[in-house]
């Protein structure tokens, strides 16, 4: 018997596709993968086979009619949260890359735009895998995405709605659940908000039962002085992100936290509530 896959759809913007640098302060690069931890499906570049996982993750899946972003990858949180979910749930992943970097939850709704080759790229990696006979256990979503709706001012309950609607079609095509990784903060004085996204997303995850918040760490990288630019990080903290958002993930998939829809337990309401107060 062939062993069991999870199957993680990494989605969102810059900051899931990641846009990490070292420098001589902060010298941590990307980890290597873990032995037997997982692969990459390209969808666009090579849906042939399977890829063993590294950095940057899904630098070759540039699709220049929906994601696309040549050249701007340079280090993401993937790795470290595929080893992360690994150690802790005992299940390899194979991972597809879906994040376009500036993109706004109005472009993630399935009309011919991200989401649109999202769910393209998922089916694709179904078929390979029902064709090679790859069993896959799950189905997951992981979401990073909200600072360009900060930059634009989105109102928090458009954005909630439009992320619903989002999701409704991931759960339409198989997807069991989507662990929500926050967004941070703004590193400027430029009058954005990103912190009225932030608890947005903290409301989607007390709300869902079927959104799960694994990370809530990007905002306090800010005051670590672990900001790159206005935007984005240096490798050390996606690598402290992914490890804590992977570790949690797995803990949840263990206690099968994804199938309790219309129960949230007290461990998640606690973890809920002292984000939403911080």
């Amino acid at each position: 018997m062939k062993r069991e896959y999870d199957l993680f759809l990494f989605c969102g913007q810059s900051n899931m596709a990641g846009r990490g640098i070292t420098s001589e302060k902060w010298p941590e690069a990307a980890p290597g993968i873990t032995p037997g931890a997982g692969f990459e499906y390209r969808a666009i570049s090579d849906p042939e086979r399977l890829h063993p996982v590294k950095e940057p993750f899904g630098v070759e899946e540039n699709n220049p009619r929906g994601i696309f972003e040549p050249g701007m990858k340079t280090g993401s949180l993937v790795t470290s949260f595929i080893n992360a979910y690994y150690a802790e749930a005992k299940t390899p992943v194979i991972g597809v890359s879906a994040s376009k970097g500036g993109s706004a939850i109005h472009e993630w709704q399935g009309n011919g735009d991200y989401l649109s080759d999202a769910l393209m790229r998922l089916e694709r990696a179904r078929d390979y895998l029902k064709e090679k006979k790859i069993p896959v256990r799950h189905c997951f979503l992981v979401w990073c995405q909200g600072e360009t709706d900060g930059d634009l001012g989105t109102a928090v309950e458009d954005y909630k709605i439009k992320f619903k609607s989002m999701f409704s079609q991931f759960r339409e095509k198989g997807v069991q659940a989507c662990f929500l990784i926050t967004i941070g903060e703004y590193n400027g004085n430029k009058g954005f908000d990103y912190d009225k996204i932030r608890h947005g997303q903290l409301e989607l995850a007390a709300e869902l039962p079927d959104v799960l918040l694994v990370c809530d760490d990007f905002h306090t990288m800010y005051s670590r002085g672990l900001m790159k630019d206005e935007f984005h990080y240096y490798q050390m903290a996606y690598n402290e992100v992914g490890t804590s958002a992977g570790k949690m993930a797995g803990r949840l998939v263990n206690k099968k936290i994804f199938r309790n829809i219309g129960t949230v337990t007290n461990e998640r309401q606690t973890r809920i509530k002292r984000s939403l107060n911080s």
